[in-house]
């Protein structure tokens, strides 16, 4: 049996409540948790699949949320959501046939653009617009492309489709985000149970982080009808800049404690006093 620190349990289940009220907001609460899971020491992979857990449980939540309030009338999104749904399944097929190796070299700079186009982007209006196209042709093009995108790497996500309901669907702030909590937590089950079968998922880990992400995105999805995704744009690129920074000039420490679990062997907990 292997030990995992309570410390680390807490302290992740505190990042997965930060990213949780974040992704409630504006998406991307990813942006956060995913570096964090590395810095820690958690292999590409493994910290992908564990992420996706407390990434879905924050997602539904949110939608949840935005249903309840009546913003989200998502029985007209079923086919949008099942199209969602698959590609999150297969982007996160495809996670498992890339080399660790080449996910280590990959991820910081990929943090790095999404951090920058997320600093670039401006914070979209409340204001209805005809859309550029279909539903049929966006739910065949932009939700599988970002679904896809979510399964393989996932942070950004929400963000991404928040930005395409705005800008292709014509979709004012507020309806939008409701929109992308939807698609969003589709492709996250969808990747989810892919995950789930793999033996990469590092279970005590993920069940902490899913508890606070809960609780943020609940948190979240309040702020977020109040005061909508400007709030908190500038921290969650500075703490993905800096993450990324991090991962990419001085690499994420393996600790020994971890690396069997990473390996498909179960964990136990067990805390460690100070």
């Amino acid at each position: 049996m292997f030990e995992m620190e309570l410390s680390l349990l807490l302290i992740m289940a505190a990042v997965a409540l930060a990213a949780g009220f974040l992704d409630a907001i504006a998406g991307g609460g990813g942006l956060i948790s995913l570096p964090a899971l590395l810095v820690a020491g958690i292999e590409p992979v493994a910290a992908v699949a564990t992420n996706k857990v407390q990434a879905s449980c924050a997602s539904v939540s949110a939608t949840v949320s935005f249903i309840r309030k009546g913003l989200l009338p998502w029985r007209d999104s079923l086919p949008m959501v099942f199209v969602s749904f698959m590609a999150g399944g297969a982007g996160a097929f495809a996670a498992g046939l890339i080399p660790s190796g080449t996910l280590d070299k990959v991820i910081p700079p990929l943090l790095i653009v999404v951090g920058v186009y997320f600093a670039l982007v401006r914070t979209p209006g409340n204001a209805e617009r005809p859309p550029r196209c279909s539903a049929l042709i966006f739910g065949a093009t932009a939700v599988p492309a970002i679904g896809f995108y979510d399964g393989l790497f996932g942070p950004g996500t929400g963000s991404f489709f928040l930005v395409a309901f705005v800008l292709v669907m014509g979709q004012g702030l507020m309806r939008a985000l409701s929109s992308s909590k939807l698609m969003n937590a589709s492709c996250n089950v969808g990747s989810l149970l892919v995950f789930s079968m793999t033996g990469k998922i590092i279970w005590p880990l993920a069940f902490a982080m899913a508890v606070g992400a809960f609780v943020g995105a609940q948190l979240g999805a309040r702020c977020a009808m109040r005061f909508g995704p400007g709030l908190v744009r500038p921290l969650l690129v500075t703490v993905c800049m800096a993450m990324a920074v991090k991962l990419l000039f001085f690499g994420a420490p393996m600790p020994t404690p971890l690396e069997p679990v990473t390996q498909g062997k179960s964990a136990s907990i067990t805390a460690v006093s100070s």
